[in-house]
């Protein structure tokens, strides 16, 4: 009982500390792969530009902008195939600049195409990312699943 207790101190702790809601703070604290650093620059960026679920302003720094994508991936089915105009209306949900958030999800390999037929999916398993990309989501990638 004790421990249970110290436990929710803990998890309501990082709650205050982070804004997050009770069941991701708890995820994060059971979870030893996540590096407390990376989550905290995670929710800090998330706190500064997609307060309210909508991303307020598109980051100039690439690993703030990682940060983002992995959040917007998160509105995709992963066994579905959308159409260009489905995957325009959701991310414009997130940004009017939908464009540039399709182009960087491609581009970073989150999200895979048919360029000739414009159907799109979910990367089933990202590939593993070299140089500069590399770097950008180093520590990310635990924010997929």
């Amino acid at each position: 009982m004790t421990k249970d207790k110290d436990f929710k101190k803990l998890v309501r702790a990082r709650m205050t500390a982070t804004g997050e809601n009770f069941t991701s703070a708890r995820a994060a604290l059971l979870d030893p792969q996540i590096d407390p650093r990376i989550e905290q620059f995670r929710t800090k960026t998330l706190r500064t530009f997609m307060p309210a679920g909508r991303i307020t302003a598109i980051p100039t720094k690439r690993r703030a902008l990682v940060v983002l994508l992995i959040e917007v991936l998160h509105a995709f089915e992963p066994d579905r195939t959308y159409t260009e105009k489905d995957v325009n209306m959701i991310l414009a949900d997130f940004h009017p600049d939908f464009a540039l958030l399709r182009r960087e999800l491609i581009d970073y390999r989150l999200l895979e195409r048919n360029s000739g037929a414009g159907h799109y999916w979910v990367n089933p398993n990202p590939p593993v990312h070299t140089g500069s990309q590399a770097q950008e989501m180093a520590g990310l990638a635990a924010f997929l699943h």
